[in-house]
């Protein structure tokens, strides 16, 4: 199944047409609007405010597009940075105006906040990025210098590593196929996609690392040596509307309880009946039953529909005409992008969704995760273009939360052997999200202290740091050491992971909260996902749910969930 992107534009040329009009757009407002600012009331300013947002969607809505295009097929990737160097000149007319909004007398800007019903916390987020604006003049030196810097280097890792192609028993394999079979319960076939992933990526080593250095100086550049923020983890925090210190909470709660993870693979070591367990074992499927583990795209969709309606038929209802309307694009094929993800397009069409599928359990959570995040990106359509998207922070808690809905749909048709079975994918995809992204918050937060490192330097800190995960539960292998190199969040999106394991463990209270019958608990979380980005989290957990995601002791409580899971995980194996 391929997606349908007419909602969007019929073509590449409808679109370049668009976004040259929003440019002419971007040109009169500037000309209408620019040191007028301070004159306006509070009411001619919201419409003001309304017209910059529409210009905006324009742009974004014609970037959508070719980044879908480009997602399916890389060799678009000319129009891709054609469309970026458009949508820069008609982003050069909009820079002035939250700049001088910020310039505004502060008693002026608060009468504009007063009045700005859904916009209110938008305007209170430039105010506090203030002190990290530049004048208008050095915020267009630096979006014509992202063209030829860090996209440019994202554009380069992006190309690079969908063209490579992994050798596994005389056939070729994309990335995300290759990476599937590291899932087989055929411990040679694990080994050799290993040794496969590993020799693919090899040759490859210098160019990644200095596509990884020069992300990383040119992150430094902008963002320390430019804008003046004290580290170079501090402007995430701020997008994310949170603080260090309750990152730093996190990261130390979670590092703290790596035994959970090496407890788990003893476990598992003990069910594969294997002396020694290799980097290569870690996703083998625990096999107690002789049923296939190959599920089909239309299964899934089922399992994943039924799972949202057995929660909210909004839920349902959304996800249904995801299936129907053609917004997916599902399978793996030549020159399309690894991974998966959701795209929130613009409120005038609707989410995207792009998917890998390999007929694997994985994946069937995966097309959870994804929907998930497509509802929470449909619901926040009504507050608008500029408070459709959430922290990161806030971002993955609609998709895990389908997890958790997935999961419970698939535990209750289950014996006891393919319980253990389910338990420990799920408890394997836990660690993932919790554990596995705090090690590459760790690894970056390493790294990020060098402007230049050697391939051998990031091998060695990547292996440190997974090695305190593992304990001596895991043997870690020389094939291993380059894995760092095909992570694509440490490109795209620098400390952006520790985000998934804030969301993870806030969903395991809020999934705590519903499984205990909290009052108005749908109503409620459905709000939470309608909001986006238009209120601050802290605000929105303490007047939905009653939850201080400031307090020291909250991520000890998602933490003590994943231990209830290994608790009954263990307590299914005692007699296996």
């Amino acid at each position: 199944m391929n997606w349908d992107l007419t909602p969007l534009f019929s073509s590449i040329s409808e679109a370049e047409e668009f976004l040259k009009q929003a440019e002419f757009k971007a040109i009169e407002f500037e000309k209408k609007y620019k040191n007028r600012l301070y004159t306006l009331t509070p009411e001619e300013f919201l419409n003001v405010l309304k017209e910059f947002e529409e210009i905006w969607e324009n742009i974004g809505r014609a970037l959508t597009y070719i980044y879908l295009v480009f997602a399916t097929d890389s060799t678009k990737g000319n129009f891709l940075g054609k469309f970026q160097e458009l949508a820069t000149k008609a982003e050069e007319h909009l820079v002035w105006f939250e700049l001088e909004f910020i310039y505004l007398p502060i008693d002026k800007q608060q009468r504009f906040i007063d009045n700005a019903g859904v916009y209110k916390y938008y305007l209170i987020h430039l105010q506090e990025e203030a002190p990290y604006r530049l004048s208008e003049k050095e915020e267009k030196i630096l979006m014509k210098k992202d063209l030829t810097s860090s996209s440019a280097f994202s554009r380069l890792f992006d190309e690079t590593l969908s063209r490579l192609r992994f050798f596994f028993e005389g056939k070729k394999y994309s990335e995300e196929e290759i990476l599937s079979k590291l899932y087989s319960p055929d411990r040679n076939v694990r080994k050799k996609a290993q040794v496969s992933l590993t020799l693919g990526l090899k040759p490859h080593q210098e160019l990644l690392a200095y596509i990884y250095n020069q992300v990383k100086k040119d992150w430094k550049i902008d963002h320390i040596e430019i804008r003046g923020y004290d580290s170079p983890e501090d402007p995430r925090h701020l997008s994310n509307r949170v603080s260090k210190k309750s990152v730093d909470a996190l990261a130390n709660s979670v590092n703290e309880n790596t035994t959970i993870v090496a407890d788990y693979y003893e476990i598992k070591k003990r069910l594969l009946g294997y002396d020694k367990l290799f980097d290569y074992d870690r996703y083998a499927p625990i096999k107690l039953t002789d049923k296939t583990p190959e599920i089909s795209f239309e299964e899934a969709k089922e399992l994943v529909l039924n799972a949202f309606k057995n929660f909210s038929n909004t839920f349902y209802e959304i996800a249904k005409k995801a299936f129907d309307e053609k917004w997916i694009d599902v399978y793996p094929k030549e020159g399309k992008r690894g991974g998966a993800f959701s795209h929130s397009a613009t409120p005038k069409a609707h989410p995207y969704v792009l998917l890998n599928y390999t007929n694997q359990r994985r994946d069937v959570f995966t097309l959870a995760h994804e929907l998930g995040h497509a509802i929470h990106q449909y619901l926040a359509r009504e507050v608008g273009y500029l408070n459709q998207d959430t922290p990161l922070t806030t971002a993955e808690t609609a998709s895990i939360f389908a997890e958790m809905l997935l999961f419970e749909e698939i535990k209750s048709s289950l014996d006891k052997k393919e319980l253990i079975e389910t338990y420990a994918a799920k408890l394997e995809d836990v660690f993932a999200t919790v554990f596995r992204q705090i090690v590459f918050t760790n690894f970056e937060r390493k790294v990020h202290k060098f402007d230049e490192l050697k391939p051998e330097d990031y091998n060695k800190i990547w292996m440190e740091e997974n090695q305190k995960m593992f304990k001596d539960s895991v043997i870690l292998t020389e094939n291993y050491k380059i894995w760092w190199s095909y992570i694509p969040h440490f490109i795209h999106s620098p400390f952006y992971c520790y985000s998934y394991a804030y969301a993870q463990l806030l969903v395991f209270t809020l999934y705590k909260l519903y499984k205990e019958g909290f009052e108005n608990f749908e109503e409620k979380y459905i709000e939470f996902l309608k909001q986006g980005g238009s209120i601050p989290p802290k605000k929105q957990l303490k007047e939905l749910f009653g939850l201080d995601i400031e307090n020291e002791n909250f991520w000890e409580k998602g933490i003590a969930v994943i231990r209830e899971m290994l608790s009954e995980f263990k307590g299914l194996c005692d007699d296996i």
